[in-house]
């Protein structure tokens, strides 16, 4: 699939995640200022900053699908990365934001109210819808190698996680145990955080050049196993956005081929990189033999 066609696709998703947090994000805190639950007014809002953090995301995906310049001599892919790093610190504010403010509430035994059912099937009816988005949006990230529509999946999971908790915090309260709302929506808090560093740590990861030690192993043996090919010095890889660049330094079986024939070797490699691993370009360095 080529960039242009990655980046539609992707936004495509990302619309859909979009649409379903409005959705949700309007019914949740609705349904809970009126029915008084804290569980699903936390999870309302975190809805509600989910559709700043898509539109980073979305953003980065619009920037994404530039054409090379003269600034930028492999494509714009990267802000699909940046856009990421910065959708996860939206979604660490809003954590904090709803862990300090449901700390107060639990530290207020007065405040603390027993919502009404209703509250707790609002919870379970998004929580399923945002869970069947996020399988949808998985499939995409996967077909399209985008880490920012797998920011968005990840983000969509851990809502449906949050919505499954605040429907079982919601149901404890009503035997007894209204604590257990608030409790639930500091959980809440804590899982939007977790998120928050995940699609960090994901993002931060490809923007230092690092990659999968696994995938290297993988294009090591691919190299290594074209005919012509003696031996491998060294392979490097990184991420540009939804991109794998590879610069590998082979030595050749026949250190005495002339230069046509070795650089149908190289091409060989290139070709086999791309079909197999989809590897978006490889730059292959032929050494002469120590």
């Amino acid at each position: 699939m080529e960039t242009q066609e990655r980046s539609r696709v992707g936004e495509r998703a990302v619309w859909l995640s979009i649409s379903a947090y409005i959705l949700m994000a309007a019914v949740k805190i609705a349904i809970a200022y009126v029915y008084h639950s804290n569980a699903l007014l936390a999870d309302g809002f975190n809805n509600s900053t989910d559709v700043l953090a898509s539109a980073a995301i979305l953003i980065g995906l619009r920037i994404a699908r530039k054409p090379p310049d003269e600034d930028h001599r492999y494509g714009h892919s990267r802000a699909e990365t940046v856009a990421s790093l910065v959708a996860s610190f939206i979604i660490a504010l809003v954590g904090l934001q709803v862990i300090i403010s449901t700390i107060g509430e639990i530290a207020d035994h007065r405040s603390i109210e027993v919502p009404d059912m209703v509250t707790a099937w609002t919870a379970l009816g998004c929580g399923i819808l945002i869970y069947v988005v996020y399988l949808y949006n998985l499939r995409i990230a996967k077909r399209t190698n985008s880490l920012a529509v797998r920011a968005a999946a990840m983000d969509n999971r851990s809502d449906a996680w949050v919505s499954f908790g605040a429907f079982i915090g919601i149901s404890g309260s009503q035997f007894g145990l209204p604590w257990l709302d608030p409790f639930t929506a500091l959980i809440v808090g804590l899982l939007i955080c977790k998120t928050a560093w995940e699609i960090f740590r994901d993002s931060s990861h490809d923007l230092t050049d690092g990659f999968d030690e696994q995938l290297l192993e993988r294009y090591r043996e691919t190299i290594r196993s074209t005919p012509g090919v003696r031996s491998i010095k060294n392979v490097r890889a990184r991420m540009y956005g939804n991109q794998i660049f590879v610069d590998a330094t082979i030595y050749l079986a026949d250190e005495d081929m002339n230069v046509r024939e070795s650089h149908l070797i190289t091409e060989e490699i290139e070709m086999r990189m791309n079909q197999e691993h989809g590897v978006a370009e490889t730059h292959i360095h032929i050494e002469p033999r120590s």
